[in-house]
């Protein structure tokens, strides 16, 4: 992995461990695509849980390996805009349950009795893990003075 840029004012790891949504970018027939979804970061890779019903991204990782992630951190209340880019290769790998329950963990919290049932037991040969391994990175702190106004939320 080649860090090209990292302005980031954390370590890459901290940026990466936050509880934020990666957007998978990837080739398709009909033109790109992208998929907003849950990760972990963990041994320098990128892990996503792909359902394989109902899903068109893993058929478009056994496609075309190649694909480029985003995550973002932006707060307009403190004008905090940090982003991580990383291009590389995806692939599916075997479901390990262990590895899923640290990533769902990180959205849901660690009392996997509480999560909602469409996390728990999942069914190995429904799902797999999206292995994306980046080549390069890009990370930048792009943050700005907040303005002095209340920023309007939904």
């Amino acid at each position: 992995m080649r860090i090209v840029e990292n302005t980031l004012e954390c370590d890459l790891a901290a940026f990466l461990e936050r509880p934020l949504f990666c957007f998978l970018a990837q080739r398709s027939d009909d033109g790109p695509r992208i998929s907003p979804l849950w990760f972990l970061w963990e041994d320098d890779r990128v892990w996503i849980v792909a359902r394989l019903e109902e899903r068109s991204y893993p058929e478009r990782v056994r496609r075309d390996p190649a694909t480029a992630l985003a995550i973002v951190d932006f707060d307009p209340a403190t004008g905090r805009v940090e982003h991580v880019g990383m291009r590389g290769a995806a692939s599916l790998e075997p479901y390990d349950e262990d590895r899923a329950e640290r990533l769902f963990a990180k959205y849901l919290g660690p009392r996997r009795g509480e999560w909602p049932e469409g996390f728990v037991d999942l069914d190995p040969d429904r799902y797999r893990l999206l292995e994306f391994t980046p080549e390069t990175v890009v990370a930048r702190d792009q943050s700005y003075p907040a303005p002095e106004r209340e920023v309007r939320r939904r």
